[in-house]
């Protein structure tokens, strides 16, 4: 068990990265196993997030922004960096600090596309082409 725990700290310091991927198509189904065959859990639309936690063979073991963990087919997934709001209510604001004018409020479960991540900031736009900034700790994505 000690080595196993010195093997760790070892590792380099990203190697813990979340990487994270959004939905390409208008839909996909997820699955309880790697498999076309498996058993149908759910769908998730275009632009939602997941979080990458296994690779196996053309498929992608994911965990939703509930926590749900299912399977889909790696195909599906693009390298898009898409948000969901996680809070009841967020405000968007023309730059990346708390006294800057808001731009637009956001309500909980709303995907943004990601531009870029400034410090606790993530620089986002919103499908109707409205752009902005907002705490990265009221969204899940990232």
């Amino acid at each position: 068990m000690a080595l196993g725990a010195g093997l760790l700290l070892c590792l380099p310091q990203g190697a813990f990265a979340i990487d994270f991927r959004s939905v390409g198509p208008a839909a996909v189904i997820l699955y309880d196993a790697p498999s076309l065959k498996a058993r149908r859990l759910f769908i998730l639309n275009q632009g939602y997030p997941v979080e990458l936690l296994v690779t196996l063979e053309g498929w992608y073991k994911v965990r939703d922004a509930a926590g749900g963990l299912a399977w889909v087919e790696a195909k599906d997934l693009s390298t898009r960096k898409m948000v969901m709001v996680k809070v009841a209510h967020a405000d968007v604001r023309k730059a990346p600090e708390e006294s800057a004018q808001v731009v637009f409020r956001v309500d909980q479960d709303v995907l943004l596309e990601v531009l870029d991540v400034v410090d606790n900031w993530a620089h986002v736009k919103h499908s109707d082409g409205a752009a902005g900034y907002i705490r990265i700790t009221q969204v899940w994505g990232l």
